[in-house]
């Protein structure tokens, strides 16, 4: 593949275009296969029409788009029949290749916040992505976040392909490449990418975005004449995604995220519009036809349930991770995990541990140190998961929290789901028993047995399991 890009002083937009390169160009006509049959914006030749020679003995071409992976490099583990995870993708990417001459694509989203611990996930997921050979990482929110410096840092150190049309520094610098063509396969696809954030920033910010369909039309004029097919990447909403594939008819795909779910191929006029989003468990992928007379087969979402086998190779990305993580041993309070679980502190409101319940609640104790909760940790030792912060959340006890578990070098005595993962920081009752613990245990279930760890979640039939103290069945 031959790579081009450009990077300038003018400013950058912040949106994520996603790139369909399959059934645009098949049925002739479409996006900007039928706009630049002409003459360009300026009144230019465009360069190749549909009279230029055929490629009938040449691989087709597939482009695969991914997004907003929120951090979500393997499934956690906690059940059976995940999706997603670094190293389907790449079996699923190394299996067209056997067929294809593949791009792959990410939309953005890869993130999944702005802590010490989300960066050095996001680092990880981008090492899978390079061993991967990624054409493009399109900035999503998430990636926008970190921050221009911290993002043109990891771009010179890694070498990964960045891109953005819409996001500018804060002197109006455009934040890395506005596009990139790739020549493939006798194709010549332009990648645009654009995004909005769709949170409320505080504090100054050393970034700003420009209006996405702006960027990229300015990204067509520049590039005019260079390119054959135009694949929008773009970190937008439903709505926004939408609306900026109907206000573009000069590309050929936007392909998006996040949407929610993920979105089926459709048309908005001329335009191809999918998504892949929910924490990288879906792809998109776009066939495009090597003889621009030929259909293509059609563009689909494909989901990386587990028929996919898990690529070898990118376990050595995750071991090298854990490794990470193990040496670094992140306290809570650098993980920005913490805030589901934790509440304004008082002088009273400190774990004891569950230890100091035996004495009062013997019985209670007992039936808890026959519980699974009792030996929550030692499931995370059997895949070598403990070091890894996701997974300390609810395997430990008062995550974050006064007297609870910060760490591992720290809180060998807060492993395990204690009896005050439920009842609350209960330092008050151990001191004054008249003193009602904090939580109401049984509001507290769903913070950990969500539908994500446990999808087969019921209340009433997990509470009986662990009923005690005046509740207990006879």
């Amino acid at each position: 593949m031959l790579f081009t890009s450009r990077s300038d002083k003018s400013p950058a937009v912040l949106v994520v275009i996603g790139v369909s390169i399959a059934t645009t160009a098949l049925a002739g006509g479409g996006g900007y296969w039928w706009w630049r049959q002409g003459a360009d914006r300026r009144g230019q030749s465009t360069g190749s029409t549909s009279s230029d020679p055929p490629h009938a003995s040449a691989k087709p071409v597939t482009m695969i788009v991914s997004g907003d992976t929120a951090g979500w490099i393997v499934p956690c583990g906690c059940t059976s029949n995940q999706s997603g995870g670094l190293p389907r993708r790449s079996t699923f990417v190394a299996e067209r290749r056997q067929a294809s001459n593949v791009i792959v694509a990410d939309v953005g989203g890869a993130a999944g916040g702005s802590s010490l611990y989300h960066r050095a996930r996001f680092e990880a997921i981008l090492d899978g992505e390079l061993a991967m050979g990624i054409a493009a990482h399109n900035l999503g929110g998430p990636e926008i976040l970190l921050g221009v410096d911290y993002l043109r840092k990891l771009a010179s150190s890694k070498q990964v392909p960045f891109l953005s049309a819409n996001v500018c520094d804060a002197t109006g610098r455009r934040a890395v490449e506005a596009y990139r063509i790739i020549d493939v396969g006798g194709v010549r696809l332009l990648l645009v990418g654009v995004a909005r954030v769709y949170v409320n920033i505080a504090g100054k910010a050393d970034w700003r975005l420009d209006d996405p369909r702006s960027a990229v039309l300015a990204a067509l004029d520049d590039a005019a004449g260079k390119f054959d097919r135009v694949v929008v990447l773009a970190y937008l909403n439903e709505t926004d995604l939408r609306e900026l594939a109907g206000a573009l008819p000069e590309v050929d795909a936007v392909i998006g995220g996040p949407t929610g779910q993920s979105l089926a191929p459709t048309r908005v006029g001329p335009v191809l519009v999918a998504s892949a989003t929910n924490k990288g468990k879906f792809l998109v992928s776009l066939p495009l036809a090597a003889d621009r007379r030929q259909q293509a087969p059609p563009a689909a979402v494909v989901e990386l349930s587990d028929r996919f086998a898990d690529d070898p190779a990118q376990f050595d990305v995750v071991r090298s991770f854990r490794k990470e993580l193990g040496r670094r041993d992140f306290n809570a309070a650098e993980t920005g995990l913490t805030s589901q679980f934790t509440r304004q502190a008082t002088t009273d409101f400190q774990i004891a541990g569950s230890d100091a319940c035996r004495a009062c609640h013997a019985d209670e104790y007992s039936i808890w140190n026959d519980s699974q909760h009792a030996r929550a940790w030692q499931t995370l030792l059997v895949d070598d998961v403990h070091v890894d912060p996701a997974c300390q959340l609810c395997h430990t006890t008062g995550y974050g929290q006064p007297g609870g578990f910060q760490s591992l070098a720290k809180s060998d005595n807060r492993v395990a789901v204690g009896c005050e993962s439920c009842h609350g920081p209960s330092q008050a009752h151990v001191e004054r028993p008249r003193q009602r613990t904090s939580f109401v245990a049984r509001e507290q279930c769903t913070h950990c047995h969500d539908h994500e760890n446990s999808p087969r979640f019921e209340l009433e039939s997990y509470w009986k399991q662990i009923m005690h103290g005046k509740h207990a069945p006879d």
